[in-house]
C-alpha cells in the first residue's frame, strides 16, 4: 500500500468512524420492566424479539432494549419505572398489571406497551379497548377470564374432592378478580375453596404447607408471574405432596405439572413486540387497539396423571391440544 492509498483510508475511517458512532447513538432503545429476572422471562423475551422482527427490527442491530428485574419483588417496580423513564427510552414494555400500573403512574408521555390479564379499562389502564387514548396499549391475555374454566376443568380431573384450594398472590391487584371467578366456580359446582397466599418465593413452601394440613384435594395456581417464574419449583411442591394441579401456561406441565389451561406464553408477547415495532416507526399508543388472545391450549401430562392415580376422561383428552406421555 502506498502512501497516498493509506492516507485515503485513513482518511475514509476517520470520516465514518464518527457516522458510525453517531448511528449508534440514534438507535432506539426501549425499556423492558420484568417481575422477574431473565431467566424466568425466557419464553416472554422469545415471543417479544418474534414480534419485533416481524416490524423489522433485531436487538443490536437496531434497537436496544434496556431491561429491568424486579426479582419477584413487586414494590421494586415503581423504582425501576422511574430509572426507566429517566434514561428517555423510545417505550416500555411491561410484563404484568404491577408492572403495568407502575409504568403509567411514572409517565404519560413515553409510550407503554402491557401485556396483562385484567381488564384494561377498569384498572385505569386505557380509555377505551378500541381507543386507548393516552400513551398506554397492549395485549390481554384472557387469564382472569378463564379462572373459572380451570376449577372446572381440576374437577374434571378430580371429581371426588370437596376442598378446592387456590394458590395466590395478595400483592397482585389481578388476584381479586382471579378468587372472585374460582370463588363462584367452586360454589357452583358445590365445593368448598380455601386461598393460600403468596407474594414472594420463599412463601410458596409455606403455602403448601397449609393447603397439606387443610388437606385440599386439588390446587388452582394463579397466573400471577410470581408463580410463573418459579414454576418448576410448584410442580416438585404438588408432586410432593400428591396434589392435583390445574396452571396457565404449559411450562407447568412440561416440567411435569398435571395440566393447564391458557394462553401461549411466547405466542403472547409476540403482539407486544409488533406494536413496540409500530411505535418506533411513528405510530401512537392512543390509536392502537388493545389486543385481546383469544387462543387456549389445554395441555394434559398423562404421566403425572397415573402417577397421582387419576384417570384423564376420554372427553377431556380429546379436547386436548397437547398430551405429554
Amino acid at each position: 500500500m502506498n502512501r497516498r492509498e493509506l492516507i485515503a483510508l485513513v482518511g475514509g475511517a476517520a470520516v465514518m468512524w464518527p457516522l458510525a458512532a453517531r448511528a449508534q447513538r440514534q438507535m432506539p432503545v426501549i425499556g423492558y420492566l420484568g417481575t422477574g429476572s431473565p431467566e424466568s422471562d425466557v419464553n416472554r423475551l422469545t415471543g417479544l424479539k418474534a414480534g419485533l422482527s416481524e416490524a423489522g427490527y433485531a436487538e443490536g442491530r437496531n434497537v436496544a432494549i434496556q431491561y429491568r428485574w424486579a426479582e419477584d419483588q413487586y414494590d421494586r417496580l415503581p423504582g425501576l419505572a422511574d430509572d426507566l423513564v429517566s434514561r428517555q427510552v423510545a417505550a416500555i414494555v411491561v410484563v404484568g398489571t404491577p408492572s403495568a400500573l407502575a409504568a403509567k403512574a411514572a409517565t404519560s408521555t413515553i409510550p407503554i406497551v402491557f401485556n396483562v390479564s385484567v381488564d384494561p379499562v377498569q384498572f385505569g389502564l386505557v380509555a377505551a379497548l378500541n381507543r386507548p387514548g393516552g400513551n398506554v396499549t397492549g395485549v390481554v391475555v384472557l387469564n382472569v377470564a378463564v379462572m373459572a374454566k380451570r376449577a372446572e376443568l381440576l374437577h374434571e380431573l378430580v371429581p371426588n374432592t370437596g376442598l378446592v384450594a387456590m394458590l395466590a398472590n395478595p400483592t397482585n391487584p389481578a388476584t381479586e378478580p382471579e378468587t372472585r371467578e374460582v370463588r363462584a366456580a367452586t360454589q357452583s359446582l358445590g365445593l368448598q375453596l380455601q386461598v393460600a397466599n403468596a407474594s414472594k418465593e420463599t412463601d410458596i413452601e409455606a403455602a403448601f404447607a397449609s393447603l397439606v394440613q387443610q388437606r385440599a384435594g386439588a390446587l388452582v395456581v394463579s397466573a400471577d408471574t410470581l408463580f410463573t417464574n418459579h414454576h418448576e419449583r410448584i410442580v416438585a411442591l404438588a408432586a410432593h405432596n400428591g396434589m392435583p394441579a390445574i396452571y396457565a401456561y404449559r411450562q407447568y406441565p412440561a416440567a411435569g405439572g398435571l395440566v393447564s389451561y391458557g394462553s401461549n406464553l411466547s405466542e403472547s408477547y409476540r403482539p407486544v413486540g409488533v406494536y413496540v415495532g409500530k411505535i418506533l416507526k411513528g405510530a401512537k399508543p392512543a390509536d392502537l387497539p388493545v389486543q385481546q388472545v383469544t387462543k387456549l391450549e389445554l395441555v394434559i401430562n398423562m404421566k403425572t396423571a397415573k402417577t397421582l392415580g387419576l384417570t384423564v376422561p376420554l372427553s377431556l383428552l380429546g379436547r386436548a391440544d397437547e398430551v405429554i406421555e
